[in-house]
């Protein structure tokens, strides 16, 4: 078949338009409703964090202008941040503010993840440097609490962490040394190995001490997270040591709650574990 020079004309021009309307489509960009970023300078880090904001679906609606919000608080905010706001899209989950925290500017992720979130420092860590999370928990109850309610209808006696893996460990961490600040907690895949077991010292500490540990808690692991596996700990080991503790110290004020998730591994597990850790929570918030 031959074209005349007309036809190769318009040929050329379609051709030109729908690559255009592909190039347009490119550029859109997909936006989380009612999201928001905003960078806090922290004074207490000395260093600069995007802190993520979605607000419930009915927050600017006239009848919910003196409604106060409970607040779900992310770390490793790049990505728990996304999958909460998946889970809490749905009207009958889209109860809360919820807040993440990204990494800290101008440093590799990991990097800045490691060091915020390990309690104690680890030696045998070589590429990172770790027990920041004192600090960085300082950030977040000075300032990143602060600014939230200072911004936001925001309930501050109603308060959740949720982390993963080391955010997980994070979290149990701070149940065990500061659990006041949060209300409810939900640990999905907890780094409990981390430091040789370093949290069960910890809560063997607290127990000699305390009979009251006033908080609910979700904590959930995947199935998969074994050596069996192909893990590279024995994350399900760690999950049953730590909620036996739990469960055999009769803690007065603990509503717990804990699952091993079927199916599902240290990468699949947090999407899961926030969705029931959530559905926990919202039974336990007036």
């Amino acid at each position: 078949m031959k074209f005349s020079s007309i036809q190769s004309t318009i040929l050329c021009l379609l051709l030109c338009s729908g690559y255009l309307q592909a190039k347009a489509s490119e550029s859109t960009h997909f936006e989380i409703q009612r999201s928001s970023v905003i960078t806090l300078q922290s004074k207490v880090l000395d260093r600069s964090y995007d802190i993520y904001v979605k607000l419930p679906y009915d927050y600017h609606l006239q009848a919910s202008e003196s409604k106060t919000y409970p607040v779900l608080y992310l770390n490793d905010g790049p990505y728990t941040f996304k999958v909460a706001a998946g889970v809490t899209h749905l009207r009958p989950m889209d109860k809360v503010i919820v807040v993440g925290i990204s990494f800290a500017h101008g440093e590799n992720g990991q990097f800045s993840r490691v060091r915020d979130l390990t309690p104690v420092v680890d030696t045998s860590w070589k590429k990172y440097q770790t027990g920041g999370a004192p600090q960085y928990l300082s950030f977040i109850e000075k300032e990143v609490f602060s600014f939230i309610e200072q911004n936001y209808r925001a309930n501050p006696r109603q308060r959740i962490l949720a982390g993963q893996s080391l955010g997980g460990s994070f979290g149990a961490w701070v149940l065990l040394t500061r659990p006041e600040l949060f209300s409810q907690y939900i640990l999905t895949s907890p780094s409990l190995w981390f430091k040789q077991d370093w949290i069960f010292d910890l809560e063997q500490d607290y127990a000699d001490n305390n009979n009251l540990l006033k908080a609910n808690v979700y904590m959930a692991t995947g199935a998969l997270e074994t050596l069996q596996q192909g893990g590279s700990e024995d994350m399900v080991g760690g999950h049953r040591k730590f909620t036996e503790r739990l469960r055999a110290r009769n803690y007065q004020g603990l509503i717990f709650s804990e699952e091993i998730i079927e199916g599902t591994d240290h990468y699949s597990t947090f999407p899961v574990g926030l969705t029931k850790g959530l559905m926990f929570v919202y039974q336990h918030i007036q």
